[in-house]
């Protein structure tokens, strides 16, 4: 036994450290294709106290810390680096409390997050972010990566509804963010600081969350079109008339071939694009918004408009835009999944843009994502097995990148930076807010050990 696995025993118990090849195999990558790491151990921590512990353990030994969750992360925020030790917070799944005179859920790291949202929604309450992995990922992965989802649009991310968080530092100290008040402008806002930091900075352990009173109606539509820019033009109609939707949107024709296929739930296999669209809130102005966004839909010809406030019926509907991914994953045996985003207005040309791109490299991409709020995800079905096509989609991939910046966009909308897109972050920050990052990252962490070479 080596002298690291001896002290991990001594601190989680022999039963929570695994070091054979076979046992840390499956935790030496995460959702993102072709990046994988085997560990040196996995270790899971019971409590804070334990994660402490196994920092201190970590800075002497000057051994590297990479923490995940459930693994979903699609970006390589999780894999793990050479000979680092991997802390999976899956057991501390506890939530702690809800607070329903402050509207408030606090929940340890590893809950998933459908636990979060059918906890508050049990109370007549509602937790609003909805990542596409929620059955399986945990609030922590949520809160590390900024998730977002298909209520985005409306209700914003993950980082909109964190109110505090308890954090280990690189040194081992346990730190408390934010409070339970509305409002609270004391010093530095540090807790914003470690939402989306991809654990780089610190790791975070519990989170107090933000819930809303549970919305009493819901209306969904599902809109086809026989040409994408219509489904484009309707969505710019949409925000110009000044309706927000909770949920906007958008499968591309590859896409809804691959879900029908999948998940039989009645797509019209003939059309160029899906808009899939859920307005909730009181009864009357949920009827009023769903009325007028199906005139709006039929004024940029639509050719079918299905409206259902029916939940089953409306889950059905939901389905399509959530097994997307899965559904794409059967195609070819590598899926990568991109996250640009763009400003609303640019969503045609950049849709145009990926849709000749794929034409002219030969590539299959299909494209679905968040129409609403400009957060596309372009998808490469390929097979990593193939070296010169996957040159092909790495060129690709950074063409998708350096138009969405030419067009005043993003290189991720939800999935951060992590390995895959840390070579662009540089470019869309500029050299002097992207030292500013490494500035604060050495601050926090001076001997690199939390989760080292992602971001930077």
């Amino acid at each position: 036994m080596s002298e690291l696995e001896k002290r991990l025993k001594e601190i989680v118990g022999t039963e929570n450290v695994l070091t054979k090849i076979a046992d840390v195999y499956p935790y030496g990558f995460d959702g993102t294709a072709t990046l994988k790491q085997r560990p040196a151990a996995v270790v899971f921590p019971a409590n804070s106290e334990e994660v402490s512990a196994l920092v201190k353990l970590a800075q002497g030994l000057k051994t590297p810390i990479v923490t995940r969750g459930s693994g979903t992360g699609l970006s390589g925020g999780s894999v793990p680096v050479v000979g680092c030790i991997v802390l999976c917070l899956l057991r501390m799944d506890s939530i702690l409390e809800l607070d329903t005179a402050n509207l408030t859920l606090f929940a340890e790291s590893g809950v998933v997050t459908q636990k979060i949202f059918e906890t508050a929604e049990s109370a007549g309450l509602f937790y609003p972010p909805d990542p596409g992995s929620m059955k399986v990922s945990t609030i922590g992965g949520n809160v590390a990566e900024n998730s977002g989802g298909l209520r985005g649009l409306k209700y914003g991310v993950t980082r909109d509804y964190v109110m505090g968080m308890e954090v280990v530092l690189a040194d081992g100290s346990i730190c408390w963010l934010g409070n339970k008040c509305v409002k609270d402008v004391a010093g530095y806002n540090l807790k914003d600081l470690f939402i989306g930091s991809e654990g780089t900075l610190g790791i975070i352990t519990k989170t107090l969350l933000k819930l809303l009173p549970k919305p009493g109606a819901r209306e969904t539509l599902l809109v086809t079109y026989d040409r994408m820019e219509k489904a484009a033009d309707t969505v710019s109609a949409i925000i110009a008339n000044q309706i927000i939707p909770c949920t906007l949107e958008f499968l591309d024709r590859k896409t809804i071939q691959c879900v029908e296929d999948f998940a039989k739930v009645g797509l019209p296999l003939d059309a160029d694009a899906v808009l899939l669209i859920e307005s909730d809130g009181h009864s009357a102005a949920v009827a009023d918004e769903a009325a007028r966004i199906e005139e709006i839909a039929k004024q940029n010809e639509a050719l079918k408009v299905v409206r259902t406030s029916d939940p089953v019926e409306a889950a059905k509907l939901a389905t399509a835009r959530r097994s997307a991914f899965s559904a794409l994953a059967r195609i070819r045996p590598t899926t990568i999944l991109e996250d640009a985003t763009v400003p609303r207005s640019e969503l045609g040309k950049m849709i145009r843009f990926i849709q000749d791109l794929a034409a002219r490299t030969g590539l299959e991409i299909a494209t679905f994502g968040h129409f609403g709020d400009g957060n596309l995800h372009p998808t490469f079905l390929t097979d990593e097995r193939d070296e010169e096509e996957m040159h092909r989609v790495e060129e690709a991939m950074k063409e998708i990148f350096d138009y969405a910046l030419s067009l005043g966009g993003t290189i991720t909308g939800e999935h951060g930076v992590g390995l895959a897109k840390k070579g662009f972050l540089e470019q869309q920050l500029g050299g002097d807010s992207y030292a500013l990052l490494g500035m604060i990252k050495k601050s926090l962490d001076p001997m690199g050990i939390l989760n080292p070479g992602k971001i930077f």
